[in-house]
């Protein structure tokens, strides 16, 4: 049995993590503050599909609607969940640190609220967001999220990413030194990666000392550069077995302490051209257990000490 579960995973689910931390249910609540991302001015990344805007919340809701909202949502099945309010949409630290500074207050005095968990770029950490960062570190639960999505620097270049990987890799360092828990966004498939690139971005976030990792699978959605590249050039898209391959061998490189905090995506149907069997999540979820057990393999088995 995988010791960091109470999941029967053989990786280390969120779920579990918040449970041994909080010693109760923990959810993160979204909430959109209309922050924009610098990358747009160069036409943002090539899968990018409406401005990086999550689609389960409003934006168009003052933020104390918005969370309660969401919240509410929750409660209805888990009265007794406590809470993280989650800056999910766009580049947040891309906004002055002043007007964050004021929303993350209001967030904080809300009864159960627990923690703050903000999603950001590794290019847009200036010196007076580390900071607040560091100084909203020590009053609750924070998470830093950036997106890495690959550690091929052409790749990189070829999604129009905006960022090499030295910057998020001191990125990383600087939340580090300021004992700040860091999660990576990583994206499986992108156009003309191998196998061994996917793992090769595993290996170097391990190196890194990250505390968390969210693993995407590409999708192609309409109105999206990629979807002009892909209908011209039809790359290869992973199948389900080749993705769910490479996700066993990405957790087995995986230090076993390190948060899974996903591990596929969450595309919206109506805009999704390929890959269809994404809209399955807890089939992908459910055949990712299956092939661990089968293969009998756990996150960070083939970690070296």
């Amino acid at each position: 049995m995988f010791k960091n579960t109470i999941d029967n995973k053989r990786y280390y689910t969120l779920n579990c993590f918040f449970r041994n931390k909080f010693n109760n249910k923990v959810f993160k609540v979204p909430i959109d503050i209309n922050s924009t991302c610098p990358n747009m001015s160069t036409g943002g990344c090539i899968y990018c599909s409406n401005k990086s805007k999550a689609n389960i919340t409003n934006s168009n809701l003052d933020i104390i609607t918005q969370f309660n909202k969401n919240k509410n949502i929750l409660e209805k099945k888990w009265p007794n969940s406590l809470y993280i309010a989650y800056f999910q949409s766009g580049t947040n630290t891309y906004r002055s640190v002043y007007e964050v500074k004021e929303i993350v207050n209001k967030l904080l005095v809300i009864n159960k609220v627990v923690g703050i968990s903000i999603a950001t770029r590794p290019d847009t950490l200036s010196k007076a967001w580390l900071d607040y960062l560091e100084e909203l570190n020590k009053k609750t639960f924070l998470t830093v999220e950036l997106g890495l999505q690959s550690s091929n620097d052409k790749t990189l270049k070829f999604i129009n990413r905006g960022h090499d990987v030295k910057t998020f890799t001191n990125a990383v360092k600087k939340l580090k030194e300021k004992n700040i828990f860091t999660v990576a966004h990583i994206i499986n498939g992108l156009p003309y990666e191998t196998k061994e690139d996917m793992l090769n971005t595993i290996k170097y976030l391990n190196k890194l000392g990250i505390n968390g990792i969210k693993i995407h699978m590409l999708y192609i959605s309409k109105n999206t550069k990629i979807a002009e590249i892909y209908k011209n050039e039809k790359f290869p898209i992973l199948t389900k077995e080749k993705y769910i391959d490479i996700v066993c061998e990405q957790l087995r490189l995986l230090n076993e302490n390190v948060v899974i905090e996903r591990i596929t995506g969450d595309p919206i149907k109506e805009e999704l051209i390929e890959p269809v069997w994404l809209l399955k999540k807890f089939v992908v979820l459910n055949d990712i257990d299956k092939e661990m057990k089968k293969r009998n393999i756990y996150q960070g088995d083939l970690v070296k000490d």
